[in-house]
């Protein structure tokens, strides 16, 4: 992406026959952001895709969305896993709040001064942001809030993590086995379309139909999210709430 973008969603699925598409949101500003006539940009692209029809999923994440010049399944299918992003409006956030990119490489450090790394990555899980430490301990999700992150402070250069409650939170990610909550979506595979034979039993010679990848998990980059002020511990911090 271009660095005067934001990205705002990530095309997750097709609706019917018309072009509308389903969006996971990586903006907190979806009303904002995607009102009718807005500018969407397919990641990387110069031409925009104009909004015709903007509305929220009403029973599920998201939302639903339709562009001008895009009319049909195909069309729409085309869009399916791509990166969506706008302009920078170069908005000042508001005070005590900072675009997540703003936050990465921003160096961590325990109550008692230990060296924890820096914010390589930021998600979302539980109601709450959870930055990824890495440093001389490893990797680490730290959830941000209130009695783990101490102090939130890039104004300083530095956030500050009370140690002993991050030992019982925040849990070392070197396993390979480790899924991070935001990673945990099942892959869907495609559904065969009528009297289509499955990929084992193609006639020999001929090719099986290869699935289409799916879209890699993106850096922090530069989303349209800003981090929330520290809050109170959630219930269960093993709740599943993936960023969108």
């Amino acid at each position: 992406m271009t660095t005067d973008r934001l990205t705002v969603a990530l095309v997750r699925g097709v609706r019917g026959l018309k072009g509308t598409v389903r969006v996971e949101l990586l903006t907190d500003r979806p009303e904002e952001r995607f009102t009718v006539g807005a500018h969407l940009y397919p990641e990387g692209g110069s031409e925009p895709l104009v909004i015709e029809e903007a509305s929220a999923v009403g029973d599920g994440p998201g939302w639903w969305l339709r562009f001008a010049g895009v009319h049909d399944r195909d069309g729409a299918d085309a869009l399916r896993d791509v990166y969506l992003e706008i302009d920078d409006p170069h908005e000042a956030p508001e005070a005590g709040r900072w675009l997540w990119h703003q936050l990465v490489g921003l160096p961590v450090r325990g109550t008692d001064g230990a060296d924890l790394g820096s914010i390589i990555d930021i998600y979302r899980a539980g109601g709450a942001e959870v930055f990824v430490v890495r440093g001389p301990r490893g990797e680490l999700d730290v959830p941000g809030v209130s009695g783990i992150v101490v102090e939130l402070a890039p104004d300083k250069g530095h956030m500050t993590v009370d140690l002993e409650a991050l030992s019982l939170d925040a849990r070392p990610v070197e396993d390979d086995s480790y899924v991070r909550p935001r990673d945990r979506r099942p892959h869907k595979q495609p559904k065969p379309k009528p009297g289509a034979k499955a990929a084992g039993d193609a006639k020999p010679g001929t090719a099986a139909a290869t699935p289409r990848p799916r879209a890699k998990p993106r850096a922090v980059a530069q989303r349209d999210r800003t981090a929330r002020p520290a809050g109170p511990k959630p219930a269960s911090t093993d709740a599943d709430s993936p960023d969108g």
